[in-house]
C-alpha cells in the first residue's frame, strides 16, 4: 500500500530521516513512535507530500506519489492532527463535508455522508449537525477531526499524536473507538505517538525511530519480546512485557517437564512418585506421550484402600492450552474451573508441558 524506497529528508546539514525503506501494508494500522526529534512526524508528512523527500521515492499502490498533484493527493488521504485543526467559522456539517465539497460531491449526497459520519462517531445530527467547534469539548472536536478524515472515504488516514492534548479519559475512550472503527472500516491508518502504551493499543505493526532511523518495525508482539537492540529495549520498557500478560505465551512459562506416570501403573507407585517429587497431582500418558488426564493426589488417597490402577482415578475431562496461547487465557480457565494447573498439549494430544499457579506467580510476580 505505501513503500518507502531509500527515502531521505535533509534540512540543511540536519537528517531528518535517512535512507527509509519500509513497507505499509493494506488494512494495517502502523504506529511511528520514538523520541523527540526521531523523525516520525517527518515521515507522516512526506505521505501526503506536506512535506517533500530530499531524496528517494514513497509509493502508494505502486504509484510514485511525485508523480500525483498534491492537493489531490491529499483530498484522497484522512489527516488528522493533535490541534484537530477545524474551522472555527464553518458548522460541523461544514467541516465533515468540506473534502466532499472539494471533491464536487452533490448536495444531497454531501448531506447524507455528513449525517452517517456523525452518527458513526456516536454525535447525533440532530444534535450536533448546526453546532460551531467551539460548542464542543474537545473529545467531541477530535471525534469531528476524525469523521472529516472518513468524509470522502479514503484508503489512507495520517493521524499525528491526535489523541495527544486530551484528558487520559477521553483518550482512552477515543483509543477504543478507534480499534472499533478501525474493525469496521480496514483503513490504512499511519499514526504518530510518543506513547509506547498507546502505540501496544492500537498497532498491527510499530515502527521504533531514533535519528530518522527505524532500528525495529515488527508487530507489538515481536518488539515486546525480542527487541532488536539496548535503545528499543530501554525505550518500551524492559518490564514491559510483564505488564502485558496477553504477550507472554505459554511455552515460555511452562514447566516443560512435569512428573508423568503411565494409566497402568498402581495407586502406590502414583503416592510414591508423588512423595519423590513433592507434587499433588500427575499427567497421566500413554506409552506415546499423549495426555490423558490428571491424577491428583486427594483421588489417589480416597481409593488408596481399593487397589486398583491410576487409570480408574484419572480425571479424564480437563480445560487444556496450546504452548502458543497466553498467561490471560490460562488464568481464565484457572479462574472459571477453580483449577491450579492447566496442562499444554498440541494438536496430536501429546503432553507438551504444564502451568501452575505457581509458575504464573513467578513470572507475574516480578512485575
Amino acid at each position: 500500500m505505501i513503500s518507502f524506497k531509500n527515502v531521505t529528508k535533509k534540512y540543511g546539514d540536519s537528517v531528518a530521516v535517512n535512507n527509509l525503506t519500509v513497507d505499509l501494508e493494506s488494512g494495517e494500522t502502523v504506529v511511528l513512535i520514538g523520541p523527540s526529534g526521531c523523525g516520525k512526524t517527518t515521515t507522516l508528512r512526506m505521505i501526503n507530500r506536506l512535506i517533500e523527500p530530499t531524496e528517494g521515492s514513497i509509493y502508494v499502490n505502486e504509484t510514485d506519489i511525485s508523480k500525483i498533484n498534491p492537493v489531490e493527493l491529499r483530498r484522497n488521504m484522512g489527516y488528522v492532527i493533535q490541534q484537530i485543526g477545524l474551522f472555527p467559522h464553518m458548522n460541523i456539517a461544514q467541516n465533515v463535508g468540506l473534502v466532499p465539497y472539494l471533491k464536487d460531491w452533490d448536495e444531497s449526497k454531501r448531506k447524507q455522508r455528513v449525517e452517517e459520519l456523525l452518527n458513526f462517531v456516536g454525535m447525533s445530527p440532530s444534535k450536533f449537525y448546526h453546532r460551531y467547534p467551539n460548542e464542543l469539548s474537545g473529545g467531541q472536536q477530535q471525534r469531528i477531526g476524525v469523521a472529516r478524515a472518513l468524509a470522502a472515504d479514503p484508503e489512507i488516514i495520517l493521524m499525528d499524536e491526535p489523541f495527544g492534548a486530551l484528558d487520559p479519559i477521553t483518550r482512552a475512550t477515543l483509543q477504543d473507538e478507534l480499534l472499533q472503527m478501525q474493525d469496521k472500516l480496514g483503513k490504512t491508518i499511519v499514526f504518530v505517538t510518543h506513547d509506547m502504551d498507546e502505540a501496544l493499543k492500537l498497532a498491527d505493526k510499530i515502527a521504533i525511530m531514533k535519528d530518522g532511523e527505524v532500528l525495529q518495525f515488527d508487530s507489538p508482539e515481536n518488539i515486546l519480546r525480542n527487541p532488536s537492540n539496548e535503545f528499543v529495549e530501554d525505550f518500551i520498557g524492559k518490564d514491559r512485557l510483564l505488564k502485558r500478560p496477553e504477550y507472554i505465551k505459554v511455552k515460555d512459562i511452562m514447566i516443560k517437564e512435569p512428573v508423568t506416570i503411565r494409566p497402568e501403573r498402581t495407586l502406590t507407585q502414583a503416592l510414591e512418585k508423588m512423595r519423590l517429587h513433592k507434587v499433588d497431582s500427575l499427567m497421566v500418558v500413554d506409552e506415546s506421550g499423549n495426555f490423558i488426564g490428571i491424577a491428583t493426589s486427594n483421588d489417589v488417597l480416597e481409593n488408596f484402600g481399593n487397589g486398583g490402577t491410576v487409570i480408574e482415578i484419572t480425571r479424564k475431562e480437563f480445560n487444556h492450552v496450546t504452548e502458543d496461547a497466553n498467561v490471560n487465557q490460562v488464568l481464565s480457565i484457572m479462574a472459571q474451573g477453580q483449577v491450579g494447573y492447566v496442562p499444554v498439549i498440541d494438536d496430536d494430544k501429546r503432553l507438551l508441558g504444564l502451568v501452575t499457579r505457581s509458575s504464573l506467580v513467578n513470572v507475574l510476580g516480578k512485575s
